[in-house]
């Protein structure tokens, strides 16, 4: 029981401080898992790589990878309610506040500074994972050619994962 209290905790903490969507929670993600010893920072790599294929918000579905991992079919349930719950919360605030008080100058101020917060978590979540993903030249390749197409193309990015994993294919099958 004490591990569904600790999953819970740490997800709940996660979700309660993971401004910006699943992307930017990832590097919170990443530490909680990793210091707590529920896995290496590879297996977290691992994880991620199957929550980014998996539908849903890439956050559900690595805080349900974690907890199925780490404590069976309740740790997945344990670890996914912990990390919405806070989100939930936040919402039916932020809801009320919005409608009450629409041309708020806290509300508009309160929304328009989260935005610094939210690159910053996600810019953090891109060099955690990077540093541990891209181990060699061929991957250094592929995660530059990447991004620029991402930053410079219109192409879809389920489009650019699906030709980097084929880039990955051919360059590591030699």
């Amino acid at each position: 029981m004490t591990i569904l209290l600790n999953l819970f905790l740490s997800f709940f903490k996660i979700g309660l401080f993971g401004f910006g969507g699943g992307y930017a929670m990832l590097s919170l993600i990443q530490n909680e898992v990793v210091g707590m010893g529920w896995m290496t920072n590879h297996e977290f790599i691992d994880i991620i790589a199957i929550a980014q294929i998996t539908p849903g918000p890439v956050s559900v579905n690595t805080a349900t990878f974690v907890g199925y991992r780490t404590a069976s079919f309740l740790g997945a349930i344990t670890a996914t309610v912990g990390l919405v719950t806070p989100s939930f919360i936040l919402v039916m605030i932020l809801a009320y506040l919005v409608r009450t008080r629409t041309n708020s100058m806290f509300t508009n101020t309160l929304l328009s500074s989260l935005k610094p917060v939210i690159v910053a978590l996600i810019a953090g979540a891109a060099l955690s994972v990077s540093t541990v993903s891209i181990i060699d030249f061929p991957g250094l390749i592929i995660a530059v050619v990447t991004f620029i197409l991402l930053w410079k193309t219109k192409l879809h990015p389920i489009f650019l994962v699906l030709a980097s994993g084929l880039a990955g294919m051919v360059l590591y099958s030699f």
